[in-house]
């Protein structure tokens, strides 16, 4: 009597399957439940059309997960899984059912256009995955794109925004993530090899049901017009994915800007991504970028632990000056995210090895941090408000960043050519504090450069869409630097480098002028040649910022 009831409540459950059909359009799939097997296959449109047998559905919802060999994955390293990955977890989706891979298994991902959503707990174990990017229908197809089912709103009776705005006088249906927009003003107007008219400006923050505002995350831009807003909801329970072993057979395209992103793209908030790892093979004399294997954007709340990465190959192409320039390509991507958090990941490549690209690139991101990270680099290109790196080694391309709000490196070991280098490209601006503590930096050079704690270049002649500030204040307490691989004839380190080597007198006019730093305060700061630390090479230009050196 009991398995009868039990096989009562199980058929009840899939009803509505046999019934009719589930079509979603973000997935592209079509999910029925007739009596014929159990299959996949694929319309004129495209369209994934999964069929699940009611007997099939009650065994899988009996076993409480889903694996992708339930809809026909071979796992053989040679047919071509992506099809049966997607269709598995379009019905976990429906089901609310976490997804298992095959730990023996070894999928195979060919350039197919389509992209397996990820909306429940997923497993990918001990399996491999093989992503062969040589033959890619549409590079902007993720593999796989983790998904909230809350839908975005546009909220009404909101005009305008101030920066540090704590509270909007309307209610939410929970806490959400809003995005901002005012098309009307430009920022990030880029200088430099790869210059461009800039961004219309954006700003990204949290707000709860009542209105106020995550003042960790705050508004850093005034909107007085607003002329898009879209809010999403945040879920509130997190999504895990564990595991999987990914290679990634990397394009042979032309060598240009056409970003390939052909991994894990992550736009739902809560989410931990743990013990992944990620390879890349076959990256021959020419390629186009990547993008980021995991990709992170519109979404806050986002953990990458115990993860090993790979940096990309560098090629050359020209930049819109007409200049030959070294691309930009990227294992992690973060856009419009808040609150991320990379812990305890590698690469496997060396980190300090110039022919690969440094593994970050971030824009419009708030409250990132690097944790017990050994990384090649961290960067932010379109601003982000506070960063922290600890207890971590990044590479040969450093710390690079603009942005505003608080950056703190501590316990940490840093090579580049700087410890932090404020982008030249966006107006070296760092609108807040610098705060370095029980730090190593081990400062890089071609044998003629002075080594430098804060990098950057500004003069003064450039509109990048805002005023642009070096850190009010900066804090270094206990930083050794080891110079110890540097030509002996060049000078003892210097704080500041030559951020423009025209201004040496008052004459230099500066049509948007840079606002200096106020105080620098030095706190046990030794250097391994004995020579010592300097204000910088051009010292008319920060002749009026406060040294308070402990010596």
């Amino acid at each position: 009597m009991k398995n009868i009831l039990v096989f009562l409540f199980l058929l009840s459950s899939v009803s509505g399957m046999v019934l009719g059909q589930t079509k979603n359009p973000l997935e592209n799939v079509v999910i029925t439940s007739e009596k014929n097997k159990t299959e996949v296959r694929t319309n004129e449109k495209g369209e994934l059309l999964i069929n699940v047998s009611p007997k099939d559905a009650l065994k899988i919802k009996a076993n409480g997960v889903v694996r992708y060999s339930d809809f026909g994955a071979i796992g053989d390293g040679k047919t071509d899984d992506i099809d049966a990955i997607a269709a598995a977890h379009a019905f976990a989706n429906q089901q609310g059912l976490p997804v298992k891979a095959d730990d023996a298994a070894t999928y195979y991902i060919s350039g197919k256009d389509r992209t397996a959503v990820i909306r429940t707990n997923t497993d990918f174990g001990k399996a491999a995955f093989i992503i062969n990017d040589t033959d890619v229908r549409n590079r902007n197809t993720n593999v796989f794109l983790v998904s909230s089912s809350l839908q975005p709103f546009k909220p009404e009776g909101i005009s305008s925004l101030k920066r540090n705005q704590k509270k909007i006088d309307i209610s939410f249906p929970g806490t959400c993530l809003v995005t901002v927009t005012n098309s009307r003003i430009v920022r990030y107007i880029r200088f430099g090899a790869n210059q461009n008219n800039g961004s219309a400006q954006t700003d990204i923050f949290i707000v709860d049901k009542d209105g106020n505002l995550d003042i960790n995350a705050p508004i850093i831009w005034d909107f007085d017009q607003i002329t898009d807003i879209t809010a999403l909801p945040i879920d509130e329970t997190p999504l895990t994915i564990t595991g999987g072993r990914f290679t990634t057979i990397a394009n042979k395209a032309e060598s240009k800007y056409t970003y390939y992103n052909r991994g894990i793209a992550i736009r739902r908030s809560n989410v931990l991504v743990t013990g992944l790892e990620h390879n890349v093979t076959g990256e021959g004399d020419n390629g186009a970028p990547y993008g980021g294997f995991i990709n992170i954007g519109d979404c806050a709340y986002v953990t990458i632990t115990n993860t090993i990465l790979t940096g990309h190959k560098v090629y050359q192409t020209i930049g819109s000056a007409g200049v030959p320039v070294a691309m930009g390509t990227y294992d992690l991507s973060l856009n419009r995210a808040l609150n991320v958090s990379f812990i305890n990941c590698r690469q496997t490549n060396d980190i300090n090895d110039s022919r690969y690209w440094g593994i970050l690139g971030s824009n419009y991101c708030k409250n990132l941090v690097y944790d017990n990270c050994i990384l090649s680099r961290f960067d932010a290109h379109m601003g982000v408000a506070n960063a922290t790196i600890r207890n971590s080694t990044l590479g040969h391309q450093g710390i690079n960043a603009i942005g505003c709000g608080t950056f703190t490196v501590e316990n940490s070991t840093i090579y580049g050519r700087s410890l932090i280098n404020l982008r030249s490209d966006y107006g070296s601006t760092w609108q807040g504090e610098l705060l370095i503590r029980n730090c190593v930096f081990v400062p890089a050079g071609n044998g003629t450069t002075n080594a430098s704690i804060i990098g950057g270049s500004y003069s003064g002649q450039h509109d990048f869409g805002y005023t642009s500030y070096m850190p009010e204040r900066i804090t270094i307490e206990n930083l050794r630097i080891d110079d110890s691989k540097l030509p002996a004839d060049l000078q003892g380190p210097a704080i500041f480098a030559n951020f423009n080597p025209l201004m040496t007198n008052d004459s230099y006019v500066e049509k948007f002028p840079y606002v200096k730093t106020r105080e620098v305060i030095l706190r046990n700061v030794t250097i391994t040649s004995g020579k010592a630390l300097r204000i910088s090479d051009n010292p008319f230009m920060f002749k009026d910022v406060k040294v308070n050196s402990d010596k």
